[in-house]
């Protein structure tokens, strides 16, 4: 019983361990098409960096993020790869991001925001 339970806990310990090493970036897919994002709203925590990896399903498109290093980048059209950001969330607070690059008539509604989460203080017991 012992061997079965050494596995056991050798097979849990391994599962567990496929998550993001600590020093990478958290990695959030981003896809954009005619005339959204998505997803269109992302939440992450503030002091941590992101790694946002855009493509396209159609046309290239922009991505412009706002306040938070000012990114702007064109995202390749479909099939032609993905184009990568990384931000780093060292303030909390709403950050709006856009399509800027004119990609049609409802280029003006390619809108999204990041939400910085505040980090919690301890509470004193």
């Amino acid at each position: 019983m012992t061997g079965r339970l050494a596995l056991l806990f050798v097979l849990v310990s391994a599962a567990a361990g496929r998550g993001q090493p600590a020093d990478q970036p958290r990695v959030i897919h981003v896809s954009a098409e005619r005339f959204a994002f998505t997803p269109s709203e992302i939440t992450v925590d503030e002091g941590s960096v992101v790694e946002l990896r855009l493509t396209s399903d159609d046309t290239d498109h922009g991505f412009k993020v706002h306040g938070l290093g000012d990114p702007n980048v064109v995202i390749p059209k479909r099939g032609r790869g993905d184009v990568r950001v990384t931000i780093e969330a060292n303030e909390a607070g709403t950050y709006p991001f856009e399509c800027s690059h004119v990609c049609g008539a409802g280029h003006g509604f390619m809108r999204g925001v990041i939400r910085v989460k505040p980090r919690t203080e301890a509470r004193p017991k």
